[in-house]
């Protein structure tokens, strides 16, 4: 896929991408300040699902990064939509930092619903919720990432809860953040902007630029934040760019505006 001319929009990640832990990555502030002088409108999609909105906002804003609260769709923030719009009951084995986000588990669940829940994922909480699931309730996650970059290094992500639940219980859990094409549409929808006149930024070759390129948005891919040295030669997806890092990616797509 091809980047597109002209550029329209952008989608851009977070973690990995514009910060690891509590430090934006180098360059990123500049470069995120030249996006906005050139007038395009930006989203930022996250998977992020151990802290409420409020709190990232709030981190983004300390570190430095113009990041406005319109802008940020967290699939927390999608899989509460879901579930409200549906009107489910939700049993939630989440972080109980997001409760505020999510609200508390309904006593009565017609649904099982997975965040990543950190040091909360206990043998008991996942065990309830796998007698849940095989009493016939559906499974919904909220994304099921491998791994993710903290500042000491690598850290295993909930992918392998959702795994771990589908295996044991039978099910197929539907979800909601990235890579659902769902996500990517409604932030381009919010930006009023076409997929193939968009373009996402990401860390992640399969979850960030691999699933955009699936819902038909360019996919530009950052040697940073969980990028490990290959991901940008896998034969099952080839992004439209492949930069060192989110500065080396904007001086690219702003230079294609000139």
């Amino acid at each position: 896929m091809r980047l597109p001319d002209p550029l329209k929009g952008i989608l851009i990640d977070l973690a990995g991408v514009l910060h690891v832990g509590e430090a934006a990555l180098p360059g990123a502030v500049e470069a995120l300040a030249r996006l906005r002088a050139a007038g395009l409108p930006l989203r930022f999609l996250t998977n992020t699902t151990r802290s409420p909105r409020s709190q990232i906002l709030a981190l983004l804003q300390r570190i430095g990064l113009d990041v406005r609260p319109e802008e940020v769709l967290t699939a927390a923030l999608a899989t509460r939509r879901y579930v409200q719009q549906r009107g489910l009951r939700a049993h939630y084995l989440i972080h109980p930092a997001i409760v505020e986000d999510m609200g508390e588990s309904d006593p009565n669940p017609n649904v099982v619903v997975l965040g990543d829940a950190g040091d909360d994922f206990t043998y008991a909480r996942m065990n309830a919720a796998f007698r849940l699931l095989m009493q016939g309730l559906p499974l919904v996650v909220m994304a099921r990432n491998k791994y993710f970059r903290e500042a000491d290094g690598l850290s295993l992500d909930m992918g392998a809860y959702v795994v771990g639940l589908e295996y044991s219980a039978g099910v197929t859990a539907q979800v909601i953040g990235k890579p659902a094409r769902a996500f990517f549409e409604t932030a381009l929808l919010d930006m009023g902007v076409l997929a193939q006149d968009a373009v996402m930024i990401g860390d992640d070759v399969n979850d960030d630029v691999g699933a955009a390129q699936n819902a038909g948005v360019a996919g530009v891919l950052v040697r940073t934040g969980k990028f490990r040295p290959g991901d940008d030669r896998l034969p099952h997806v080839q992004p439209a760019l492949v930069a060192d890092d989110f500065a080396a990616a904007v001086e690219v797509l702003l230079a294609r505006m000139c």
